[in-house]
């Protein structure tokens, strides 16, 4: 009889494990805030789901951000699914938070890439509202001190990467600076801390010079030019990029402390642009609860590609059908003085594949 119990208190423990396992990103949660919330006083931080205490805290001292961090949730969950849009794993699960399947909960190369883009993404939308006026807290980023080629100068607003990098980390890491006992738990704290330091470096490389032309007659003979991030989409890219390159670690003991060191070749330490990831992922082509594999039954495949969305990869070898959909479009399209366009409505069927 006392065996119910205690294997139920086992489960209990496990579930309070992985939920602080993976409480880095529960605040991935605030896409689902509804527009109709005003946040104009500290008690509505409560209200907000996904927070760990230390993150509703600093909701309360800096509410005026929370707009901008809600809007960094819903970036990351978008841009997250359309960068993976054409893989075996589509980061659809993402959807679920701040409840999380297998594939995030486990310190796999997905968790890799999920919370490398959250800390980008936080860090990317709050130095851009810094830019756009959107926060009283800050401004435009410094003038650079270096002094510009002939016929550039330093102007314009720069993103204010810095201001972005020290309130997004502050955010964002909360959750993984708590104290945590178990030595598996501490290789996934060490793990998704240092993915998420990927993401911000990431962020560093995306600081790129734009420049706006002036002169007679678009001679641009001056350009005014200042530094700017490129866009979430192009970062997303890079770590995608990083993603496909992952490096497995273990955690084991280097020097006087434990570390997550490179299980194939511990000869060198972890690079700090690499991404990391302790328990491998499942290929993905079948529904696997346990492993938080959907499977690609039914998902859209590429008859033409020779890519990741080929049918022959995207449908693992199952074989797939095909469908025909009708499309609606505008055409034959004329301007008309002054100054309006009219465009009559074709009907075209294209042929889609889907994987059995």
């Amino acid at each position: 009889m006392r065996a119910v119990p205690i294997l139920l208190l086992m489960v209990l423990c496990a579930l309070l494990l992985q939920s602080h396992i993976c409480s880095g990103i529960k605040w991935l949660a605030l896409a689902r805030t509804p527009a109709t919330l005003f946040l104009n006083q500290t008690q509505h931080c409560k209200l907000l789901g996904g927070l760990v205490s230390s993150q509703v805290q600093l909701c309360r001292s800096n509410l005026e951000l929370m707009h901008t961090i809600i809007q960094a949730a819903k970036e990351v969950k978008k841009t997250c699914q359309k960068s993976f849009s054409d893989m075996r794993w589509n980061c659809s699960s993402i959807e679920l938070v701040p409840s999380f399947t297998p594939d995030l909960e486990r310190g796999t190369r997905e968790s890799a890439f999920v919370y490398a883009l959250s800390a980008a993404a936080i860090s990317h939308t709050i130095a851009r509202a810094c830019t756009s006026g959107d926060l009283r807290g800050c401004s435009c980023g410094p003038i650079p001190g270096e002094i510009p080629q002939p016929g550039y100068r330093w102007g314009g607003c720069a993103d204010n990467l810095h201001y972005g990098l020290v309130m997004g980390s502050k955010f964002s890491d909360a959750a993984m600076k708590m104290k945590v006992k178990k030595s598996g738990s501490q290789a996934n704290k060490l793990m998704h801390l240092h993915n998420s330091e990927v993401g911000r470096q990431a962020l560093n490389d995306a600081l790129v010079m734009k420049c706006k032309c002036h002169g007679v007659s678009g001679s641009c003979s001056i350009r005014t030019c200042w530094r700017g991030l490129q866009d979430l989409k192009d970062i997303a890219m890079d770590l995608k990029t990083k993603y496909l390159s992952a490096t497995k670690v273990v955690h084991r003991p280097m020097g006087t402390r434990k570390q997550l060191v490179p299980k194939d070749i511990d000869i060198r330490p972890v690079q700090e642009n690499e991404l990391v990831y302790l328990q491998s992922s499942p290929d993905f082509c079948s529904r696997n609860e346990k492993l938080g594999s959907l499977g690609t039954q039914d998902r859209q495949c590429n008859k033409t590609s020779s890519g990741s969305d080929s049918c022959d990869l995207m449908c693992c070898g199952r074989g797939y059908n095909p469908y025909s959909e009708k499309l609606v479009e505008r055409c034959h399209c004329k301007y008309h003085w002054c100054c309006y366009v009219t465009c009559k409505k074709c009907e075209r069927t294209v042929e889609r594949y889907v994987c059995k």
